[in-house]
């Protein structure tokens, strides 16, 4: 892919117009909006701060009308979510417990080799649990693709062959934030991920978590559960190597080096890119190019700022 940028949230002080002329990008806009679920289309402000029309291509919408015709499609993809539910459950009890044995050996005063050969294994624990789940996310979502994908269904096919024309019209995609998961389903299920990788994309929060290869959800203090940061989804795999973090400065306890180097070594090779208001990434043929705004989290602990590697 040529150039594919990611943002932070748009709502308080959205960056889009500003990162695309950075970016030398303009002309016709399409938008994938399916996050927003019942409020997909709602394009009034993103058209206003573009300053031009902006054409959703409606795939929740789409989505809710294939479903209403293909009730055997609809059943199979209620079956699929429902396996994906039971195993994001079963996967959180052993994060609980692996997490905890990291998070205690990170505490702990002691720094000698023994606790420190310890934590290694508490990490290396982590990654293939991680691993192991996001191998069974994407058998799931193969077995679903490869009985009810657009091959074969007829209904999908003419979605598809309708949706790349609105693509491949289009100088810009953009993909905004919402519900990671319903995003990531539409997108799947229509199967545009060739398609998308012919043009410039502009995404934004959960718009940009869908094109990594691993959706990571964080909270470290949320108002109830454990605050575990615990894989979710496989991405679209877009952009190799990076886990973007949404409002991060709210979600991430950036005082707590302890929680903050875990993260980032047990993502690792992965780096972990921070997206707040006003930050923005932009990445060209699958390297970052420039970085404004956005941290990366550090092995150490610390923040640093996002380097290009282009």
């Amino acid at each position: 892919m040529e150039d594919l940028l990611t943002l932070g949230p748009q709502f308080r002080a959205p960056n889009l117009r500003e990162a695309l002329g950075r970016a030398s990008l303009g002309g016709p806009v399409i938008a994938i909006t399916a996050g927003w679920q019942e409020r997909e289309a709602e394009l009034g402000a993103l058209e206003e701060h573009l300053g031009q029309p902006v054409r959703d291509l409606r795939l929740y919408e789409r989505a809710e009308a294939v479903f209403a015709q293909d009730g055997e499609l609809q059943a199979a993809y209620r079956s699929r979510q429902n396996d994906l539910r039971q195993l994001q459950d079963l996967y959180r009890v052993r994060l609980d417990h692996a997490k905890a044995a990291a998070r205690e050996l990170f505490q702990a005063p002691d720094d000698s080799p023994l606790v420190r050969k310890a934590r290694r294994s508490a990490i290396a624990a982590l990654r293939r649990l991680d691993a192991e789940h996001l191998r069974e996310i994407r058998t799931l979502h193969g077995r679903f693709e490869a009985s009810w994908g657009a091959g074969q269904r007829p209904i999908l096919a003419h979605q598809l062959a309708d949706l790349e024309q609105l693509i491949a019209a289009a100088a810009v995609v953009c993909i905004a934030g919402g519900h990671v998961a319903v995003l990531l389903n539409r997108l799947r299920l229509f199967g545009l991920g060739h398609a998308l990788r012919t043009r410039p994309i502009v995404a934004w929060s959960a718009g940009a978590m869908a094109l990594a290869e691993r959706v990571v959800l964080f909270h470290d203090h949320p108002p109830q559960g454990a605050g575990n940061a615990e894989l979710f989804e496989a991405g679209l795999g877009f952009v190799r190597d990076a886990v973007f973090l949404p409002h991060a400065a709210t979600r991430l306890a950036a005082r707590d080096p302890q929680r903050v180097a875990l993260l980032a070594r047990r993502m690792a090779p992965a780096l972990c890119y921070t997206l707040d208001d006003g930050d923005a990434l932009h990445w060209r043929r699958g390297r970052l190019a420039a970085a404004a705004g956005s941290q990366r989290l550090t092995r150490s602990g610390r923040f640093a700022s996002a380097v290009p590697t282009a």
